[in-house]
């Protein structure tokens, strides 16, 4: 690994005057950064940590909930708030990788993991989100794990997060805060397409850190659900998941929120799906139609083909166990 300086940030003006410099990189948690430094896949000249930093509250708000970006994913899955109003953040994050990875990795760092394949990690091997204009390795290479939606020529990896499923279904806001000043971004915004940058993950400016998330109020905290297909149970990236949420009134659907993960480059919201459940009945074709209209576009490769049945089944089923149906 090569060697680098390392600083322990005080302050928040202090994080944005060092990352303002070329070769400067924000650790926290450090279960992604780190991980590629050992690989050799990023090295960065400078390490500025900012775990002590007063960024940790998970606290209401008029409008909702705010979790600070320092908040630890074990902490908020078990939250007394979280649990209370977003039931389906917890379950998200529960299903995110391993209890001692979630005892570490931060609501930030979780968010600016980096989009990757084995293809990334295989530095023998073409990938243009490592070294961009190289090729993508996994086009026509094994590529049972990636993209069915928003791929490009460029790549075809999926975005790995759970929590961030989660967060792109509740309509949550990213606050990020730069030299400029603040700013809100959706948080279907937040991330991004692969297009003919793969190498960029999201839309935050390098001069720009996370600060913390916004989860509106809603009434989605009886009837919500999150559905990670995983090869094993243990600890592994979802082939497919899903985080459906449902307002019912009676055997009526009054606002629906439906996401998935191991299926694009970024959380994946199926605003298309949402709109036609709304007014509708609580039943099983009702379900099963939402998820053919959410599987409209979507494209396989050679070896990911299953996933265009394992998708709308997967949608039916969290649907069924958001709504009792199950």
């Amino acid at each position: 690994m090569k060697q680098f300086q390392y600083q322990r940030a005080s302050t928040q003006q202090g994080v944005l005057e060092a990352i303002s410099k070329p070769g400067t990189k924000i650790i926290a948690g450090g279960t992604n950064l780190v991980d590629h430094m050992k690989h050799g896949l990023i090295a960065p000249d400078k390490l500025v940590d900012i775990t002590h930093l007063p960024l940790k509250g998970i606290t209401p708000t008029k409008t909702g909930l705010h979790l600070g970006t320092l908040a630890l994913n074990s902490v908020v899955s078990e939250d007394a708030l979280v649990l209370q109003k977003q039931p389906l953040l917890s379950m998200a994050l529960k299903a995110g990788a391993s209890p001692q990875l979630r005892n570490m990795a931060t609501v930030g760092g979780n968010m600016m993991q980096r989009t990757r394949c084995t293809y990334f990690y295989d530095t023998t091997m073409p990938c243009n989100k490592r070294e961009p204009g190289t090729g993508c390795g996994a086009m026509e290479g094994y590529n049972r794990m990636h993209a069915i939606f928003g791929a490009s020529a460029q790549c075809i990896a999926v975005h790995p997060s759970d929590m961030c499923v989660a967060l792109a279904a509740l309509d949550a806001t990213v606050i990020v805060v730069g030299k400029k000043g603040q700013r809100h971004i959706p948080f279907t915004e937040f991330h991004r397409l692969p297009d003919d940058h793969p190498e960029l993950d999201n839309h935050l400016a390098k001069d720009e850190m996370i600060i913390g998330v916004d989860i509106p109020d809603n009434n989605f905290a009886k009837n919500s659900y999150y559905l990670k297909v995983r090869d094993r149970q243990s600890y592994a990236f979802a082939l497919v998941s899903v985080a459906a949420a449902l307002d019912l009134s009676g055997g009526t659907i009054k606002k629906a929120r439906l996401a998935m993960g191991g299926v694009a480059h970024k959380p994946w919201r199926l605003f298309e799906a949402e709109k036609f459940m709304e007014g509708k009945s609580v039943t099983e074709e009702t379900f099963k139609q939402a998820a053919q209209i959410a599987l409209q576009g979507a494209k396989a490769y050679e070896y990911n083909a299953f996933k265009l049945k394992l998708a709308p089944a997967s949608i039916v089923e969290a649907l069924k166990q958001a709504s009792g149906l199950a």
